[in-house]
């Protein structure tokens, strides 16, 4: 619910806004939404001027019947998050609001450009990464969204993010040394990474993989985010020494 600042009945410049965000199908949300507004309004009598306005990510969800409630579901405020990100020049807590329907590919652009503007969504930003790769690690996540992770890795919120997910990881590689237990983690990332993007790498490429230093393995991470096919895996490995 959006108040006005110092008024209880809102005015037709500033109502009183409903805010209602529905991302999955509900055949019984239109009658449980009228429900509800209807019964804020019978505990508020004072409000004058009022809208609801309803986020969903498209306008192909099945959110139930709308003849018998018509009236009701013709004065709502409809903002889809498919057609919002098509816009352009959006303001960085608006583009915000778009993420989780944003294609993979996409993701990276919009992250670099809402932090851009807005470090202080940072915070924001990553939760939502999360919240919609949860199969993912931390890191993984950074990746697959085109963050510069040697550029995040200085700022507080992905330090804590970071850390947070390698404890228990780091905690073996502490007992055989540091240094081996970051390459090891770099590498496995690495190759998930690949996996994800090209389908399941070769056999001969996984080897090459774990033998790489942790430099090249860290500058890998955020070059095959231009990677389209298994042929530029290979360029990539050609571009370097062997061994």
């Amino acid at each position: 619910m959006l108040w006005p600042i110092g008024s209880e009945t809102g005015s037709e410049e500033l109502p009183v806004v409903l805010l209602e965000v529905q991302m999955r199908a509900d055949i019984g949300f239109h009658h449980r939404l009228a429900a509800q507004s209807y019964r804020f309004l019978q505990l508020h009598p004072r409000i004058e001027h009022w809208r609801v306005v309803v986020i969903t990510p498209h306008q192909r969800l099945q959110l139930g019947p709308v003849m018998p409630l018509r009236g009701f579901l013709e004065q709502l405020h409809w903002v889809s998050l498919e057609e919002l990100g098509v816009q352009e020049n959006l303001d960085a807590a608006v583009d915000l609001l778009t993420l989780p329907v944003r294609s993979e590919q996409e993701l990276g652009e919009r992250c670099r450009r809402i932090l851009a503007s807005r470090r202080d969504l940072e915070p924001v930003v990553f939760s939502m990464l999360f919240e919609r790769f949860p199969q993912l690690s931390k890191e993984e996540i950074l990746m697959i969204a085109g963050l510069p992770l040697q550029e995040l890795r200085h700022t507080r919120a992905v330090q804590e993010i970071l850390e947070e997910g390698r404890q228990e990881g780091r905690q073996e590689g502490r007992e055989e040394g540091l240094e081996a237990g970051r390459q090891q983690e770099a590498a496995g990332l690495a190759i998930r990474l690949l996996n994800r993007r090209l389908g399941s790498i070769d056999a001969g490429s996984r080897e090459r993989l774990v033998d790489l230093p942790l430099q090249q393995l860290e500058q890998l991470a955020e070059d095959l985010l231009d990677f389209t096919e298994p042929a530029d895996l290979q360029a990539w490995f050609d571009d370097r020494p062997a061994g």
